[in-house]
């Protein structure tokens, strides 16, 4: 197995075909041939201001050919891309940027005219990527993947890719999963066609448009999509769409089944790992449809669950999910700026709660930090928020615990609605009632015209709590 630079791949696809498109835009489109030259200009801009390999490169762009070509570009000198929010408050940014000491940070497109672009000498990123997390916490860290970049270039596409296909990406690319998504689209030589900020309707316009075969979604667009009104779904042709993948947040069961029902159940795959890539599991529509709920089936060497006294639970108890890397003296990543959370034999926790079933099978249930305990009872704000998020009229929801002298903490709910007007709390508390067990519907609820989640699906509930603990002190 010879491996190639990331860099070399990329080369050998636009020397086989200039002119195939490389990516696209909601402003342009460019081919393997322009996308290459743009990349080796930007390459020799970055070099001109001190950028060398092994470097970071902080890349502070929106979803566009140029953030695809800044990170090709720091391929090409051996450098590693860093990809923040282009909308990150400066406060933040300036914190990620004492975590990340980059020698660049991209806030604006680079603009390599008058630069070469012709081939540079070939080099290695290592490592190929280093993205940024806030966790729950909010307090920024880096998860650095622990492998060079290089690709053999005789294997199959990883995550289920054809050869020369074209994959349709709408979510952010500072994240790690549309990051990962749209590297391996365009090692396989796909066409990548990138969405901008998130509209449902936009999204099928563009499958109607590019006809692409695979796509990447999270829960939050999955939604989106299916509470458009049918006549307006039915405008837009995606038959296209042979593989759909959602992960980065818990898909509410109904949920995943209406999207099973549309498709067919080979065309969904749900993957749950972290960043940090220890351990995965992946299933089909076809599978997840006999273990209704699951996100896959794990291997007991890299997965178990531990009960909060270390002990390891028994099959279809809930607890902390830990993961291991198959060698676990070969880690999958590196912190900057945290630490990771261990157990003898490298095991790691990410905060997940869940169990593993009597045939292997994991269940998510929550995260740690943000299970509420109210009267006694464990509540996992996810499953609440899921059957909120089935009202017609809830575009999104988020699940806190607030301090409260009888219980503990009372439930409350934040709900964004279609409008942004209230729901009838009776109405809402009737959907919930025909959906959860009396003690974990919300006492409370507060309606909000700001969506709840940021572009990838994720959902701070510790800041939102701290939010409102503040506005009642």
């Amino acid at each position: 197995m010879a491996l190639i630079s990331y860099a070399q791949r990329l080369r050998d696809h636009s020397e086989a075909n200039p002119d195939h498109l490389a990516v696209s835009d909601e402003h342009r489109s460019v081919t393997r041939g322009e996308l290459e030259r743009l990349g080796n200009q930007i390459a020799r801009v970055l070099q001109v201001r001190g950028v060398v390999a092994g470097d970071r490169v902080t890349i502070a762009l929106g979803n566009s050919v140029e953030f695809v070509a800044t990170v090709v570009a720091c391929w090409k000198i051996g450098a590693t891309p860093q990809p923040v929010s282009s909308r990150l408050p400066q406060r933040e940014l300036d914190a990620i940027i004492e975590l990340a000491e980059p020698r660049v940070v991209v806030r604006e497109p680079i603009d390599g005219t008058g630069f070469d672009d012709s081939p540079l000498p070939d080099a290695i990123a290592n490592p190929w990527k280093a993205m940024t997390s806030g966790g729950s916490t909010g307090r920024p860290k880096l998860i650095e993947a622990n492998q060079p970049g290089t690709i053999d270039p005789d294997a199959a596409p990883l995550l289920l890719m054809k050869v020369d296909g074209t994959h349709m990406m709408p979510g952010p690319l500072y994240h790690n999963g549309p990051f990962v998504w749209t590297t391996t689209a365009l090692l396989a030589g796909n066409h990548v066609i990138l969405g901008a900020k998130f509209d449902a309707e936009q999204t099928l316009a563009l499958i109607d448009k590019w006809h692409p075969d695979s796509m990447y979604v999270v829960p939050t667009m999955m939604s989106r999509i299916s509470k458009l009104p049918p006549d307006v779904r039915d405008r837009y042709d995606v038959s296209s769409l042979t593989v759909i993948w959602h992960l980065a947040a818990p898909c509410p069961p109904w949920l995943k089944e209406e999207w099973i029902n549309w498709f067919g159940a080979e065309a969904i795959w749900e993957l749950y790992a972290g960043t940090e890539a220890q351990a995965a599991t992946i299933i089909s529509g076809v599978e997840w449809m006999e273990h209704r709920g699951t996100v896959g089936k794990v291997n007991p060497a890299q997965f178990k669950i531990l009960r909060a006294d270390g002990t390891d639970a028994d099959p279809g108890e809930v607890g902390e999910v830990f993961l291991r890397p198959v060698d676990p003296n070969n880690p999958t990543y590196r912190y900057v700026g945290a630490t990771a959370r261990t157990q003898d034999g490298g095991w790691e926790s990410l905060g997940d709660m869940g169990m593993i079933d009597g045939d292997g099978y994991l269940f998510l249930s929550d995260r740690s930090t943000d299970m509420i305990l109210a009267g006694g009872s464990n509540v996992y704000p996810a499953e609440v928020e899921a059957a909120l998020d089935e009202h017609p009229r809830v575009r999104s929801s988020a699940v806190i615990g607030l301090p409260d002298d009888d219980l503990g903490n009372r439930i409350h709910a934040i709900v964004h609605t279609d409008d942004g007007t209230p729901i009838d709390i009776d109405e809402l508390r009737g959907h919930l009632g025909e959906r959860l067990v009396r003690y974990k519907i919300p006492r409370s609820f507060e309606f909000t015209t700001e969506p709840l989640r940021d572009d990838a699906g994720k959902l701070r509930r510790s800041a939102l709590r701290a939010e409102r603990i503040e506005q009642t002190a």
